[in-house]
């Protein structure tokens, strides 16, 4: 018999996600919270906005933050995101473009401070 440990994301007493650990489950806990504020921040300066759509712009804005930090920053769409669409636009031939997307995937994970 196996013992698996679960951590489950509970929202409003709905089951949101499971992870097998603490650390993932925080991070999405997170994540959700940033959304849920973003929702609200935007239901309180676009009243005319429908909730659903506020909460699915918040989920976006919290899920694509690092994007939204870079664009506040520097006022450019992030070049890594080209990158990698670019990178998965790719077709899988065998070829050392393969080589390239991991360090591509390296240049979006570099968070700013």
């Amino acid at each position: 018999m196996a013992v698996e440990t679960k951590f489950v994301v509970v929202r409003k007493g709905e089951e949101k996600m499971t992870f097998a650990n603490k650390k993932e489950a925080d991070a999405y806990d997170k994540m959700l919270d940033m959304a849920e504020a973003f929702t609200d921040w935007l239901l309180q300066h676009q009243p005319a906005l429908d909730e659903s759509q506020a909460e699915t712009l918040g989920l976006l804005i919290a899920e694509q933050k690092d994007a939204v930090q870079h664009i506040l920053r520097t006022s450019k769409l992030p070049e890594a995101a080209a990158t990698v669409t670019q990178a998965e636009a790719v077709p899988d031939d065998g070829t050392d473009e393969q080589a390239e997307e991991p360090a591509a995937k390296k240049v979006r994970a570099v968070k700013a401070a």
